[in-house]
This record gives C-alpha cells, sequence and structure tokens, in this order.
C-alpha cells in the first residue's frame, strides 16, 4: 500500500485526492444513511436487508422440552448484507490505519519499502487475529473438530447457526472491501497484480463454498489458514522492529508446509471420500444439493491448484531469503582493502624520496 502524503491545502470537492483523504467519512455517511433507515417504518424494511441476516428458519428440536433454534440459509439477499459490512470493513481499516499503525509509522521512521509492507501486514494481522479467534470459537461450539464426520455427514448443510453465517457474509464484505482499498491507499501499480490476485483467490474460494454448503469444511480450512498468515504477519511486524528476531519466519515456514498438508488431507476425504459415499447423490438446487462428480472434482482442483500455486510462492521467498542471507554473509567475510598511499607519498616515492634532493640525500633515504 502506499504512502498518503498529508497537505495542508484543501483539495477540491470531489476530486480524487478529496476522495482519497476522506474516503472513512464519506463510507461512514453511507452506512449512516442504512442505520437512520431502522428508525422510520417506510424504510424500515429495505435497511433491515443491509444489517441484518437474512433467511431464518425456526426449527423446533426433539426433546421433553421443545426449544425454538435459529437457522440461516443463503440467498440473493446476502448480497446486500455482504455489502453494508463491506461499509464496515473500510471504516475499521480506516480507523486501524490512523490511530495505530500511522503513529508507530511516524516514530520508527520507515522507509518507503517497509512503510508499505508495515501498512499491510498490520492491517492483516488484525483481520487474521479476528477471523481466527471467531472461527476457533465456532468450531468449539459446533463440535467440529471433535467429530470430523460432521464435515460431510448429513450434506448438504444448507443450514447455519447465526455465528456461522455471519462469520462468512464478514469475510466476504473484508475481502470485498480489498478492492476499493487498492485506490484509497495508493497502491503502486507493480502491487496491483499481486494484490488482485491473492483478493480473488479468498473471494473464489470463501463465497464458493458459502453457495455450494461446505461451510463446515470451509470453516475449519479459514481457520488453519489464518493461523499460520497471523504467524508470518506477526513474525513480519516483529522483524521491522528488530532485523536480527527472525525466529518467527522458521517457525512460520514448518507450520506452513503442515498447513497445506493438512488442507489437502481435510479436503480429499471430505470430498473425495466423504461425498462420495454420502446417501443424498446428484444435483438438487431447490434442495442444494451439489453432490454430483463434476462438482467434486471442480472443487478439489481449485483446492489442489491454490495449494500448488502457494507452495510455489512460498519456495521463491525462502531462496529469495537465502540468497540475501548469503550475499550478506559473503560481504562480510570480503576483507577490507589497504588505504591507498596519499598523492604526496607518490610524488616524493616509496620511501619519501624527494626530486629535489640532492643526490646524496636520495641515497641516502633509499638505502
Amino acid at each position: 500500500m502506499g504512502i498518503r502524503k498529508k497537505t495542508t491545502k484543501n483539495p477540491p470537492v470531489l476530486s480524487h485526492e478529496f476522495v482519497i483523504q476522506n474516503h472513512a467519512d464519506i463510507v461512514s455517511c453511507v452506512a449512516m444513511v442504512f442505520l437512520l433507515g431502522l428508525m422510520f417504518e417506510v424504510t424500515s424494511k429495505f435497511a433491515v436487508l443491509f444489517i441484518t441476516v437474512q433467511y431464518n428458519v425456526t426449527i423446533s428440536t426433539n426433546g421433553p422440552e421443545e426449544t425454538p433454534v435459529n437457522h440461516f440459509h443463503h440467498g440473493i439477499k446476502d448480497l446486500a448484507t455482504v455489502f453494508f459490512y463491506m461499509l464496515v470493513a473500510l471504516i475499521m481499516h480506516a480507523i486501524i490505519q490512523e490511530y495505530v499503525l500511522d503513529k508507530i509509522n511516524r516514530k520508527k521512521h520507515f522507509s518507503k519499502t517497509k512503510h508499505s509492507k508495515f501498512n499491510e501486514s498490520g492491517q492483516l494481522s488484525a483481520f487474521y487475529l479476528f477471523s481466527f479467534g471467531w472461527g476457533a470459537s465456532i468450531l468449539l461450539s459446533e463440535n467440529f473438530l471433535s467429530n470430523p464426520v460432521t464435515l460431510w455427514e448429513g450434506y448438504p448443510h444448507t443450514l447455519m447457526p447465526f455465528q456461522m453465517k455471519f462469520y462468512f457474509i464478514c469475510q466476504m464484505g473484508y475481502w470485498l472491501h480489498c478492492l476499493p482499498e487498492l485506490y484509497f491507499q495508493k497502491t503502486k501499480k507493480e502491487d496491483i497484480p499481486r494484490q488482485l490476485v491473492y483478493i480473488s483467490l479468498y473471494l473464489v474460494h470463501v463465497a464458493g463454498a458459502y453457495i455450494l454448503n461446505l461451510n463446515r469444511l470451509a470453516l475449519v480450512l479459514l481457520v488453519l489458514h489464518y493461523f499460520v498468515e497471523l504467524l508470518f504477519h506477526v513474525s513480519r511486524l516483529v522483524y521491522f522492529s528488530n532485523e536480527h528476531r527472525q525466529t518467527g519466519f522458521t517457525i512460520w515456514a514448518v507450520l506452513f508446509v503442515l498447513g497445506r498438508l493438512l488442507t489437502l488431507s481435510l479436503s480429499v476425504l471430505t470430498v473425495g471420500f466423504g461425498l462420495a459415499n454420502a446417501e443424498k447423490q446428484g444435483l438438487d438446487l431447490a434442495e442444494g444439493n451439489f453432490n454430483v462428480i463434476l462438482v467434486r472434482i471442480t472443487v478439489l482442483s481449485a483446492i489442489c491448484l491454490s495449494q500448488a500455486f502457494m507452495m510455489w510462492k512460498f519456495i521463491n521467498f525462502q531462496l529469495r531469503r537465502w540468497r540475501e542471507h548469503a550475499q550478506a554473509q559473503n560481504l562480510k567475510k570480503k576483507p577490507v582493502p589497504s588505504k591507498s598511499k596519499s598523492k604526496k607519498d607518490k610524488a616524493n616515492g616509496v620511501n619519501g624520496v624527494n626530486s629535489h634532493d640532492s643526490p646524496k640525500a636520495r641515497k641516502e633515504k633509499s638505502s
């Protein structure tokens, strides 16, 4: 992300610089319009579409005392909710940037390159920490870790508890907000393709799992992936404060490889074996069943390709680090060249012989 330069001059209203400097205030006003819509009966039905989670289904539990439990499924109205929480993500991004990261940047006086990477790691560390903690609490409350069979048993998993559906809504809203942030943060042209690639990968995988009702598997894989990425970005923040602290990168490298293997194992186990042997087979859009061989192959191919792409990037990153480390070691081992003699010494000769001295004096100096 680029550096936002604050100027004392006020830019023209609705100019590019005006929008960039005040985008958080503009987005806050737009979000406030939806919140104010809840106060009036005429607009409340419209505002609810954006703010609250849609498609509520009440189910009574079996037991001596039947208690109603609310579950949710997905639908087209979720697009409005995702849009609203994309606005919330833009506001939170600006708050973290202005009140946390910018203050640290002013104290540390980072270079332009470090400034950009520090902002990126700072924002992603906050998001990964929040998403990992929230996702882990859902896994524990729904007992997905203690009973892995639930990842494919009873597919299609069209009904979700509130926390799980809201989790996926916020995930899609966050990764969508990264697209306008490329403009608001004045991202360098050479960095835009890299950012677009990983934003697209997140959106495709999260939205794909949400639509195909593979939310349980996606939740487990996201929590695993976010933990590994959190460790990387925290290690990079520590490295910026002290370049000698690189232990975190070593731990991250080990966990990254293990994370990729565990991701592939769970995906093959759930999609390749669990869903292939499930009772409900066939394509049924009304029921939300996508358990056909074409969809299973597409899902596994997408996961395998993304993991292979990440491993390729990881290997290149490690090779670059080793190359830089080797160059630094070679520079330390190089002997320091002796200082060249002054021009006066060269003019006077090796032993200080002067051309104006007498032959006898020159002979004594040379001897």
